[in-house]
């Protein structure tokens, strides 16, 4: 089967749907390779591609498409707001072995929404309108849309789902807070249940989950297609499993210490770019690291932060996770993402 007939099989499937979110500058060609050994998603989303008036879908993004190492389909995701550069985008993606044409109407990152893209285009109806019109018409294989609740409030999301109803979309995914909200405590899970209730397209749930219990209540609580995991699955890549194994009502199976060490080593191996200066390397592994020390606990993320060479950043590691202790990597409470990290999850 093609990845969009797969796509669609999985779409009608019995089982829960599980997908890794789109997280820019994240979801790479080297993270998907990475998550892929855990066990990882039945689907994948791409970063976005940024669509404008000469824009041309980036090159590494379509990597993640073309040099797919998962064996499983993986959904293109635009941003933008120009219809026929969006148009135009998704015809030349589809040349492209995609599972699916995703549009991103939850980013909430200023400079993204202040140019009226991404959740930013939460604040004018008519032109969702319009473009989900155009790309339906484009798209020849399935057309998903991530969204947030709102862009102010969660009391907007009643129009916003009524254009999805209007328009036939294979697939919504919805994140359960609005813009200005980011990802801040507050999850609406009851929206993503009307979504569910009211929509005829299946609905994936995405917001905060970071457990295999919690996970199967929050299918059974709001009755969606699936869960797509975004930053849950930076900080325990062996979450997609466990919850598998919870649904199949199998123990679930907890990482050691010394699991979880070979991870970011595996992190930072696959994540090394040539040429880079070492600090610069270290500054990005801080990115995933601030997640995963969510799950670590103790002193680890204070220490994890100040880091500034190789060595010491896996002496902070191996202090923390050289032991054979099992670890649910949970959160200990529901936390916002740090200020220095993309915003596009």
């Amino acid at each position: 089967m093609t990845p969009s007939e797969t796509f669609s099989s999985l779409l009608r499937g019995g089982g829960p749907l599980l997908a890794l979110a789109p997280m820019q500058d994240v979801t790479t060609l080297e993270f998907m390779r990475v998550i892929a050994r855990y066990g990882g998603p039945e689907v994948y989303w791409t970063e976005y591609f940024r669509v404008h008036g000469d824009s041309r879908p980036e090159k590494w993004i379509l990597d993640s498409i073309t040099k797919n190492p998962t064996g499983r389909p993986v959904v293109a995701q635009m941003i933008g707001n120009d219809i026929p550069a969006l148009v135009r985008t998704a015809k030349l993606l589809q040349q492209h072995p995609v599972a699916a044409i995703d549009l991103n109407l939850g980013c909430p990152a200023p400079i993204v929404y202040r140019k009226c893209a991404g959740g930013g285009l939460l604040r004018e109806p008519q032109r969702i309108d319009a473009i989900l019109g155009a790309l339906r018409d484009a798209v020849t294989i399935p057309f998903t849309v991530k969204t947030r609740t709102g862009f102010d409030s969660p009391a907007e999301f009643d129009t916003l789902l009524a254009l999805f109803a209007k328009h036939p979309i294979d697939l919504l995914t919805v994140h359960a807070r609005t813009v200005v909200q980011m990802y801040r405590p507050g999850v609406r899970y009851d929206l993503i249940a009307q979504a569910a209730r009211e929509l005829r397209c299946p609905v994936l749930a995405n917001g905060n989950v970071h457990s295999a219990g919690q996970a199967k209540a929050l299918l059974t609580e709001t009755g969606a297609r699936g869960l797509m995991i975004g930053r849950g699955a930076i900080r325990n890549p062996w979450l997609f499993d466990q919850i598998r194994a919870e649904l199949r009502g199998e123990t679930v199976k907890l990482p050691t210490g010394h699991d979880v060490l070979a991870y970011i080593h595996e992190l930072w191996d696959n994540e090394i770019t040539p040429g880079v200066k070492e600090s610069a390397q270290v500054q990005r592994m801080k990115k995933f690291m601030n997640f995963i020390g969510e799950g670590i606990g103790g002193e680890f993320l204070h220490d994890i932060r100040r880091v500034e060479t190789t060595a010491d950043f896996f002496r902070v590691c191996e202090k923390s996770l050289a032991h054979d202790q099992p670890m649910t990597l949970e959160p200990p409470v529901v936390a916002e993402v740090p200020l220095d990290l993309p915003a596009a999850f």
